[in-house]
């Protein structure tokens, strides 16, 4: 259920590279935040990415999402780039 409410947050349409860039990333971390604690994660990782991929071709922050999750299940494993976005004031 967590993951349908990520693809549906992350599925906005069409946005600046930067910002999907930054909405993928913060997906992907929420989405690896939320798995259960004994989920095998090459399997949900792979579940995921069946789940998002449909609205890859329409929506550049789940296109993001989908790069980090193929990224993740490569072998050998090596590091993600993953930052969280630059501090902003708002108001």
């Amino acid at each position: 259920m967590f993951l349908e409410r990520t693809i549906a947050q992350l599925d906005t349409g069409p946005l600046p590279p930067d910002r999907a860039h930054v909405r993928g990333q913060l997906g992907f971390l929420q989405w690896l935040g939320a798995l259960p604690g004994r989920a095998g994660y090459a399997a949900e990782a792979r579940r995921a990415l069946a789940m998002a991929e449909p609205f890859r071709p329409n929506s550049p922050a789940i296109a993001v999402f989908c790069d980090l999750l193929t990224a993740s299940l490569q072998m050998p494993p090596r590091p993600l780039q993953l930052s969280l976005p630059p501090p902003r004031r708002r108001g």
